[in-house]
């Protein structure tokens, strides 16, 4: 993941301690990370002749913003100085999932809700977690976790809910491993949450009209 750098002035209400992105009204250079999440399709992914809205996913205040988080202990939650991620952790995730199943192939037609297009079925993502977690470690791990729920647009029912988490490990403490670490937790997530959808909406009945 190649970072940008870009000026911004932090603001100073959110100040934090530590590994703490906010400290001072001065202007500081800020380091923008944009993972580039690109997954193939796996082998066992059906064809399918449904379509796909996908809503824009929800997650708590502190998840949903372009800083970059880190619990350095249990019940702790910090951001990390002097970067930022490009795009806040929702739009990632839903642009993450809208491409993989857009390039893969396998689906008539996907796009967001905001599109005013009537799709076949509706994904729903709850964004749970996006940190960076030390969990007692000398080194932390990406965690990336997400509810996810397929609608039948049609009679509004719940097709399936899974809960998808994925860790994967920074190199080191330093940032753009851990920003690498987070790409790779994000594309794992995609992955599975595709494939997931996939297979869900064709186990529904109402799946082939």
């Amino acid at each position: 993941m190649k970072p940008m750098r870009l000026l911004f002035a932090l603001p100073v209400s959110l100040a934090l301690a530590g590994c703490s992105i906010l400290g001072s009204e001065q202007r500081d250079p800020v380091t923008i990370y944009a993972p580039d999440v690109r997954v193939a399709p796996e082998p066992g992914w059906p064809q399918v002749a449904w379509t796909l809205i996908v809503a824009k996913p929800t997650a708590a205040r502190v998840i949903d913003s372009p800083r970059i988080s880190v619990r350095p202990t249990p019940g702790e939650l910090q951001v990390y100085r002097g970067v930022s991620w490009a795009l806040p952790a929702t739009d990632m995730l839903q642009d993450a999932v809208q491409r993989t199943l857009e390039d893969s192939g396998k689906i008539p037609a996907v796009a967001s809700a905001d599109a005013g297009i009537l799709g076949d079925y509706k994904l729903v993502m709850d964004l749970r977690r996006f940190e960076a977690d030390y969990a007692g470690g000398a080194v932390p791990a990406a965690v990336v976790e997400v509810n996810a729920k397929l609608v039948n647009n049609r009679d509004q029912r719940v097709v399936a809910s899974r809960t998808f988490l994925q860790k994967k490990p920074a190199a080191s403490t330093d940032v753009p491993q851990v920003a690498d670490a987070f790409e790779q937790a994000l594309e794992a997530a995609t992955g599975d949450i595709a494939g997931w959808i996939l297979v869900s909406g064709n186990s529904d009945p109402k799946a082939n009209r």
